[in-house]
């Protein structure tokens, strides 16, 4: 099954960015992005891929074992951005701010945890965001990326996230995929 681990959005965030897409589509039409759906929105600690059933359960304790050793984690999304740039855009996301480093070494440390265990750590740096939509094909980016920087640094909300998820995620249908829980672990001691 396919995995994935992430860090969960309060209901109000997630709304509040669906306006912000609402916003950069409608200033960029003809932009062909395929929006990411209210409830697929999170900010993702590690992607797995491909973990067989009887993995979970050593997944999950690797899991355990990384967010123990963390305090919640008070977060806010601010601004916008997109991977490579703006003008190139292939994804773009809302940025994460805050206790983004005490974040970077949970992702670290978990992934020193799964490594043994057959996925090895992300190799690009940890960069915390909420992807917000794929660009399908670079048509009309000028006007998405004008739209994106009239955003500037506006404050989409802040929370503080009390655990991290372990989720399955079910690839298929026009909007994409639906996600289940496989595991919630609390964020319980200070970060190292």
């Amino acid at each position: 099954m396919r995995c994935f681990v992430a860090i969960d959005l309060p209901d109000e965030i997630r709304a509040t960015l669906a306006l912000v897409q609402g916003a950069l589509s409608d200033a960029a039409p003809r932009a062909d992005v395929r929006w990411t759906p209210l409830a697929s929105m999170h900010v993702t600690v590690q992607f797995l891929g491909d973990v067989p059933g009887s993995d979970v359960p050593a997944v999950a304790r690797a899991l355990a074992d990384a967010a123990a050793r963390c305090t919640p984690l008070a977060l806010r999304t601010v601004g916008l951005g997109a991977f490579p740039t703006a003008a190139r855009a292939r994804v773009v996301f809302a940025a994460v701010e805050g206790a983004v480093v005490e974040l970077g070494r949970l992702a670290a440390d978990l992934g020193s945890r799964l490594a043994p265990l057959g996925w090895p750590p992300e190799p690009r740096r940890f960069h915390a965001h909420v992807t917000l939509g794929r660009v399908r094909r670079p048509a009309s980016l000028g006007r998405l990326a004008a739209a994106m920087e009239d955003v500037g640094q506006a404050c989409f909300g802040s929370w503080t996230a009390p655990e991290v998820v372990l989720y399955h995620s079910r690839l298929g249908g026009p909007e994409g995929g639906t996600y289940e829980v496989l595991a919630r672990v609390p964020l319980s001691a200070p970060c190292p």
